[in-house]
């Protein structure tokens, strides 16, 4: 079962960057608004108040969406914006 979150988790991640580049790609909404979008996530998992055992998920969490914002996962952001 764990395979299948993993799968899952990948799966919507994917999508989500594909619709964020798609946004910002097709001028729906600019480039630093899809980075405030992610600083928001990023924030949100990072404040959560959550048990001990699910604040190393949310801390992983928000470092992947940190490193998204940094460039180094697959989205391509204009840095013009």
């Amino acid at each position: 079962m764990s395979d299948q979150k993993d799968y899952s988790g990948m799966a919507a991640l994917t999508i989500c960057e594909a619709l964020l580049l798609a946004l910002t790609e097709h001028e729906v909404l600019p480039g630093y608004e899809i980075l405030g979008i992610l600083h928001d996530a990023a924030a949100t998992h990072e404040n959560a108040a959550s048990p001990e055992a699910d604040k190393e998920m949310h801390l992983a969490v928000s470092k992947l969406i940190k490193q998204i914002i940094a460039g180094e996962n697959s989205v391509r952001w204009p840095r013009s914006d």
